[in-house]
């Protein structure tokens, strides 16, 4: 197949909507991650999502819409704090787990009753999703386990020859994807994904937000998926990684003793004096640190790095999602330093 390369103006993302509309898949952009849209109705389209990601099928995929008007035909038992939060948090990088309706196939909830909604904030997939028409669902346009595109030259990378058309937005503002909640009670989510909406935001609408515990540990044998990101090793480089909790004198001195061929380290900006290895840094804070993670860890592989020692960022705000990104990325493989 020949993936085309379009803009975002009215004329290619028409372009784009007939793909989706006709059942192919299209490289999305969002404020997050670029995503592979298809009609989330449509399993046959949903499975060409599957084909090009090569992703587990008990992994469920997120269903975006447009307006709040497309919420009712998809869900059911709508709770009042869900309103309260899209009021708040929709458009934007908030993915909330209701009960689904029959028109959503299994093969885009992964075998679940519970479908994942979010409304996202990208002025070209808000567009393409109104000019197509239907609900899209859009995982993010990465390999399966590999670090998610937050261009479109990423997407390219990845998908070229496997999807129709790539739409190219520009740079993700987000750069991890969106944060996933359930609702517990009329007072109560839990955070099943850290994202881009963090725990502190989340608690201006809700009483309660709870931490799911999967966020920063693996899963038991048996345990189900309720949300992409919970299962498998994901957001991996084809280098090794290794997350460093612990002060920076302390990791210049293991990361010094461990040095080997073509051993990177991954720090923060402002860092890399007194290492022996060559330094990338991947931002100052962590909404910096958010935008720039995965082109960071693709850049590694593109330097031919084996071994990549990580400095950890500290799990509160956004920097949650980045803790969770990349102790996937490292098979859960932390180290104190």
């Amino acid at each position: 197949m020949e993936t085309l390369q379009l803009s975002a103006d009215a004329a290619d993302l028409d372009k784009a909507a007939a793909w989706i509309k006709n059942g192919e898949v299209v490289g999305m952009p969002t404020e997050t991650v670029y995503g592979l849209a298809a009609d989330a109705c449509n399993p046959e389209a949903v499975a060409k999502v599957f084909a090009a990601k090569g992703r587990p099928a008990d992994n469920p995929l997120i269903v975006h819409i447009a307006d709040m008007d497309m919420l009712p035909e998809l869900v059911c038992e709508i709770p009042p704090l869900a309103y309260r939060l899209a009021e708040t948090f929709w458009p934007g990088p908030l993915t909330m787990i209701f009960k689904k309706q029959d028109c959503i196939p299994a093969i885009t909830s992964g075998g679940l009753n519970t479908v994942g909604i979010r409304m996202p904030a990208h002025p070209a997939a808000l567009e393409l999703i109104r000019l197509a028409g239907v609900p899209i669902a859009a995982p993010s346009g990465n390999v399966s386990g590999y670090p998610s595109p937050t261009t479109a030259a990423h997407m390219v990378r990845d998908m070229s020859g496997k999807i129709a058309a790539i739409v190219d937005g520009g740079d993700c503002t987000v750069g991890v994807e969106s944060t996933v909640i359930s609702f517990e009670d009329e007072n109560t989510v839990r955070i099943l994904r850290p994202g881009g909406v963090t725990q502190e935001q989340l608690l201006t609408i809700a009483e309660h937000v709870v931490i799911d515990p999967a966020i920063l540990h693996e899963l038991q044998e048996g345990q189900s998926v309720r949300s992409p990101g919970m299962k498998y090793q994901h957001y991996s480089p084809a280098a090794h990684v290794v997350l460093a909790e612990g002060d920076y004198a302390g990791f210049c001195s293991y990361v010094n003793s461990h040095a080997g061929n073509n051993t990177y380290a991954l720090v923060f900006d402002g860092e890399g004096e007194g290492l022996s290895v060559p330094a990338m840094t991947f931002g100052k804070d962590d909404r910096q640190q958010a935008q720039q993670l995965f082109a960071a860890l693709r850049e590694l592989d593109e330097r031919g790095a084996c071994n990549v020692f990580v400095r950890a960022p500290e799990p509160s705000g956004i920097g949650l999602a980045v803790y969770n990104r990349l102790i996937r990325a490292a098979g859960f493989e932390v180290i104190q330093v």
